[in-house]
């Protein structure tokens, strides 16, 4: 069995492990951080795309359990008006639903299987570096050691190590425009199993309800980008006056929402990576937001790096080479991801998704169709 070696102990990297361990090969999870413990951080929405992927590998059930289902969506205007209620995703079936949860719910359900399925996962583990050859490649951590094996998968995030290995002159992550805001309240708004986006005159809004009665929150705000000194002295308090007085003259429930909250509110930045040339060399690659972060107002960050993760490992399966295998995913992922990037790009731009520039895929970067055999487990890969 091949050994490979995966930087980055996230939502991509415990899901590659997870389909690389099914696939047949000796996966292992080296992560920067001394521990698994994380703080509740922020939410996400997982699309139906990311549950069908979870299936693949037999980790649907448990990230369903961890939260919980949102089967339609409706918008709303800032005047109040109702401008449309839909259904969302695939939400017949319990499996295929999408799915609100906390970033490390989500993290811990997948890194529950991992260890369940004997993965192994070494903490503290932070790259530094790293060389190939004869057929292999090394990884140094800052702590000293090292680690030998067949492939080196970076999925380390937006600020990835590995990519500034793969692509030195790379450009960096690019402010978006927009700061995020998260938070939570213990006051009900809404209806169970729906999110409720609101075209505010200030921001873009989204909250759906937890089934026990707990207020999920984002507002996505057009401004200049936050220093991260002023995002840390920045007291919870604060944040939500102002943003309170930003929300407040629409007629919507958005600022009695965020008044709701208490110190369970955080903001970032955010970002996206419009173009990494090179994604990988001869035994090193990029997945996940290493290789094509999103800014997030398509909500397809996550569910991206799952099917990354399905597809990659479905490659190394079939492909009669490892150069064949990283061409083949390199090939199938590409228009997809870009794709997301654009229109998330355009959506934070406060301008209406369009189709892409025309690719031989289509213009939804690659057909549903050819998705949903992508992402069968039981069909071959092909490039």
């Amino acid at each position: 069995m091949a050994r490979i070696l995966i930087v980055g102990g996230g939502v991509g990297g415990l899901a590659v492990a997870l389909a690389l361990h099914k696939a047949g090969a000796e996966p292992v999870v080296y992560e920067a951080h001394p521990s698994s413990g994380q703080d509740l951080g922020a939410f996400l929405t997982l699309a139906s795309n990311g549950m069908v992927a979870l299936a693949q590998v037999d980790a649907a059930p448990v990230v369903a359990e961890a939260g919980f289902p949102l089967t339609t969506m409706r918008v709303v205007a800032a005047t109040g008006a109702e401008v449309a209620t839909v259904p969302l995703g695939l939400h017949e079936d319990p499996l295929t639903r999408y799915r609100c949860l906390r970033r490390a719910e989500l993290c811990a359900a997948l890194r529950a299987e991992v260890l369940r399925r004997g993965i192994v996962v070494r903490h503290g583990k932070r790259l530094v570096s790293a060389t190939e050859a004869s057929g292999a490649v090394t990884a140094v951590f800052g702590d000293g050691s090292t680690a030998t094996g067949e492939l080196l998968i970076g999925a380390d995030g937006l600020n990835s190590v590995t990519r500034s290995l793969i692509d030195p002159g790379c450009a960096p992550p690019r402010y978006a425009g927009q700061r995020v805001f998260y938070g939570y309240t213990t006051v009900a708004y809404g209806q169970a199993e729906r999110i409720e986006m609101i075209r505010g005159s200030g921001a873009a809004f989204g909250h759906a309800v937890s089934p026990a009665g707990e207020t999920y929150w984002f507002a996505r705000v057009p401004g200049e980008e936050l220093p991260a000194e002023r995002i840390a002295a920045t007291a919870p308090e604060l944040w939500r006056e102002w943003l309170v007085a930003l929300l407040r003259p629409d007629a919507t429930p958005a600022a009695d929402i965020v008044a709701a909250t208490g110190d369970r509110l955080m903001v970032t930045n955010a970002c996206d990576l419009p173009a990494v040339e090179r994604w990988r060399t001869g035994r090193m690659l990029l997945i996940g937001d290493a290789a094509h972060a999103a800014s997030p107002a398509t909500g397809q960050g996550a569910s991206m790096a799952l099917e990354d993760a399905i597809v990659l490992a479905k490659a190394l399966r079939d492909a009669p080479s490892m150069d064949a295998a990283l061409e083949t995913y390199e090939l199938l992922r590409r228009p997809r991801v870009e794709h997301n990037i654009a229109n998330s790009a355009r959506l934070t731009a406060g301008r209406a998704p369009s189709p892409a520039r025309p690719r031989p895929a289509g213009p939804a970067g690659v057909p549903e169709e050819e998705l949903v055999r992508q992402l069968d487990w039981a069909a071959p890969i092909s490039g």
